[in-house]
């Protein structure tokens, strides 16, 4: 039996060292492709000197329009309704929507350090579908929304004072 399995080994060790000597099959198995082969070289004549007048260059083109992102809103501390302030930020983020017909976002709620992981879970939840259900009444297709809560795992501001735990009671929107 020991004979036996002394012969699997060695085997087994010299299909792998054969193998591991044949650069393909490292290749494969790291999966990079093979450099594709050069093809002729290809020598072209300098270029003449156009004889006709070049017309200008046209005028400045426009500036593009300006790039739509989705804003932050902000809550009170232990809070997950909608602040004026804020549905007026959610109103704008609604041409975003509109800009971006079909493109799906995630509504992600967060909150401060303060309180156990299991409360701002169900907290950072709360807004987030607080959030959700805003954007929906403002026409916003909620198949396109997707809501979690990260609670106080994702802090944007590390501090531990009022300043830094407000810009923690957050919806952020992650498009995708």
């Amino acid at each position: 039996m020991k004979k036996r399995s002394l012969g699997l080994v060695l085997l087994v060790a010299l299909i792998g060292i054969a193998l591991g000597g044949c650069g393909c099959f490292q290749q494969a198995m790291i999966g990079e492709k093979p450099a594709p082969a050069a093809g002729p070289a290809v020598v072209q004549a300098p270029a003449a000197k156009p004889t006709v007048p070049v017309a200008p260059p046209p005028a400045a083109a426009k500036p593009a329009a300006a790039v739509l992102m989705l804003k932050d809103i902000n809550f009170d501390f232990d809070k997950y309704n909608i602040r004026e302030k804020d549905a007026a930020i959610l109103k704008e983020n609604t041409a975003w929507f509109k800009a971006n017909a079909g493109k799906k976002a995630r509504v992600e709620g967060h909150c401060d350090e303060r309180g156990t992981v299991e409360y701002n879970l169900v907290l950072g939840q709360k807004r987030a579908d607080s959030t959700k259900n805003f954007l929906v009444n403002l026409g916003v297709d909620g198949k396109l929304l997707e809501t979690v809560s990260y609670g106080k795992e994702q802090p944007l501001d590390p501090g531990q004072n009022e300043a830094a735990w407000a810009k923690n009671r957050r919806v952020h929107f992650a498009p995708f």
